[in-house]
């Protein structure tokens, strides 16, 4: 399945999930296990734990209270050959008495405090790992050691999210849903201080909606975020800034979430450059809605006016991508570039890019066959045609000039970093999340260094690479992101701004590469950041998180919190797992705007891809949900 490498929670039966395997690796590595421990896993859900746990060389007893699924996991464990894992189906609070004691006990769903059973049948030593809080949105990860007979040691290994615990000593099944409502992690005034510190915005297409951002116009980086791709007044509202950041700060760059090579071509249209070589509609790709819309072509064709209005070709606004997914574009683009200025080097470069030929309308296949190592990967040989094309710099830049040298050097990079994705894809999340944001920040500064040193850029992406990820369970988890490596480079003179909502429409998919849909968003999780301005009553506003400005909101807002993000994909059924994650608000981003009601962009009529084409101009070929 399409996000079999995802690091993030999945939707089983009976409203179950299974955890992120983040999360799952947390829990055992605290749990301190060793070959040969008898351990108590309460949760059995799809039985991905208990097989984990059995392949460490564990005894285990897994509890579930739906019998279903245990009788599920049981077939599914069987067939993959698993031994030493026992089931069955019951209460978990009551744990499994009559095989205790035992040296591990693993709790997969939150309560609001241990179960004495289950803390009386670990030995002396033993310890239990467990979700438990008031409500079922942020429990605390409790480590209970049993020190003596009688005597228990806890600590606190900080904020998770998991489903309920249902049982005699967890939440009844009767008031389960009001254990998830209640949210006392929120203080009883932070509504009031969001409603005090608001500053209400006009209506995002009146021309001053952009005046409030003068504040943050002395940066050198002004980072742009959205909580979904598919939202209208979030593209709206960015155009707005932007159009007013470029006239009366003098920005001068516009750099976005999507490919080089679609972007140059819109760069080409709005700076008056000759066209390009490529045959290709820019943005025609999946999800080809991102920004082919309504919205997105009206914020071009204002750049277009702007630019005609500037005399001197260097101070006009580019349009540049940050991303590295249009491995097909670039290659044709630094063919063309050289058959212009260098014909031997062009035959030199058809040879080395030869090796990716057969990914290159499919390059997320390329990392699957990698893992083979029924071949040689193409790294050298990509990597010594960026060093070739570097090496040859001058040479190039007088024969095409600064223009052209930076479309072939940015579409040279991209092939070198995107052979290097997709040859880690199968790692895991966290390394081609990384190459990937690491990628975009290196272009982004590739096109300032290019443009002069007084520079001054807007970037638009999505908030999980615009908010830093030091403040969210992604940094937990070793990523890093664009606003991250922004903050760390250009220090207080980068300024990032998150964006959030409610409910309303959202225009995605339901798995990837699938038909576009306008789907409905539900309201906002009770104990999310959303849920807590919609408590506000304001519909749309402003909050400024900097440093020395309303401290008492800030104060409030620092503990990680559910915060929504929507890509691509959008699993509405499934939102809590798959569409949620953990941070920390102030911490993320300088600026937060808000609308409690949001609607679907108007997409441009489609564009049907070449024939084979596959790919996209944003997410990953094993795509996370929200991302």
């Amino acid at each position: 399945m399409e996000i079999a490498y995802d690091d993030s929670p999945l939707p089983i039966e009976q409203g179950q999930t299974i955890s992120q395997p983040f999360v799952v690796a947390l829990m055992m590595q605290a749990a301190e296990l060793v070959p040969g421990a008898k351990v108590l896993e309460i949760g059995t859900g799809s039985g991905y734990s208990a097989a984990a746990l059995a392949a460490m060389g564990c005894e285990v007893y897994s509890i579930d209270r739906h019998a279903s699924l245990v009788e599920a996991a049981r077939t599914r464990l069987e067939r993959a050959g698993y031994a030493g894992i026992h089931l069955r189906a019951g209460d978990g609070t009551l744990g499994w008495p009559e095989v205790a004691p035992f040296d591990a006990v693993i709790v997969t769903a939150g309560g609001p405090r241990l179960p004495e059973p289950l803390s009386r049948q670990l030995k002396v030593g033993g310890r239990m790992i467990m979700p438990a809080g008031a409500e079922a949105g942020g429990q605390r990860l409790i480590r209970q050691r049993r020190t003596g007979e009688d005597m228990f040691a806890e600590e606190d290994l900080g904020l998770v999210a998991f489903v309920p615990l249902i049982g005699a000593h967890g939440w009844p099944e009767a008031t389960r849903t009001e254990a998830m409502r209640r949210s006392p992690a929120l203080p009883p005034d932070a509504a009031e201080r969001v409603r005090d510190a608001a500053e209400p915005l006009p209506d995002v297409d009146d021309e001053r909606f952009g005046v409030l951002f003068d504040r943050i116009a002395d940066a050198r980086v002004v980072l742009l975020g959205e909580a979904t791709h598919g939202t209208s007044e979030f593209h709206r509202a960015r155009a707005r800034i932007t159009e007013r950041l470029i006239t009366r700060h003098g920005f001068t760059v516009v750099a976005v979430e999507a490919d080089w090579p679609d972007a140059e071509q819109i760069d080409r249209y709005v700076r008056g450059r000759p066209p390009g070589g490529s045959d290709d509609a820019a943005f025609s790709r999946f999800p080809a809605w991102m920004w082919r819309n309504e919205e997105v072509a009206g914020f071009v064709d204002w750049l277009r006016r702007h630019n005609d209005g500037v005399p001197e070709p260097r101070r006009r606004v580019g349009f540049h991508g940050l991303d590295l997914y249009g491995l097909n574009g670039s290659i044709a683009a630094v063919l063309d570039y050289l058959d212009e200025v260098d014909p031997q080097t062009a035959g030199i470069a058809r040879e080395r890019y030869g090796c990716l030929a057969p990914w290159r309308l499919a390059p997320e296949t390329y990392g699957r066959a990698a893992q083979t190592g029924g071949f040689d990967t193409c790294e050298k040989a990509v990597l010594d045609m960026l060093r070739e094309l570097l090496d040859k710099r001058l040479s190039h830049q007088a024969a095409a000039g600064e223009d052209s040298w930076l479309d072939a050097r940015q579409n040279a990079r991209l092939i070198a970093s995107a052979e290097e994705y997709y040859r880690t894809l199968y790692h895991g999340a966290t390394t081609s999340w990384n190459l990937r944001d690491r990628h975009m920040f290196e272009t982004l500064r590739a096109v300032m260094e290019t443009r002069g040193p007084e520079t001054k850029a807007v970037v638009w992406a999505h908030n999980t690479h615009v908010g830093d990820a030091a403040a969210t369970e992604m940094g937990r988890q070793g990523q890093v992101n664009l606003g991250m490596l922004c903050r760390e480079a250009f220090g207080s003179e980068a300024a990032l701004v998150g964006f959030g909502t409610d409910r309303g429409t959202v225009v995605a998919a339901s798995g990837w590469g699938g038909p576009m849909e306008v789907m409905e968003v539900p309201p906002a999780h009770p104990d999310s950041y959303e849920h807590l301005c919609v408590r506000s009553g304001k519909p749309r506003f402003l909050l400024d998180l900097r440093p020395g400005r309303n401290e008492p909101l800030v104060e409030d807002l620092k503990r990680l919190r559910l915060e929504r993000a929507i890509g691509a994909i959008y699993r509405p059924g499934a939102e809590r797992e798959n569409h949620y994650f953990q941070a920390s608000l102030p911490g993320q981003f300088d600026l937060y705007v808000w609308f409690d009601r949001t609607t679907a962009i108007r997409p441009l009529a489609p564009i049907a891809p070449p024939p084979g084409r596959t790919g996209s101009s944003e997410g990953t070929a094993t795509p996370t949900a929200h991302r």
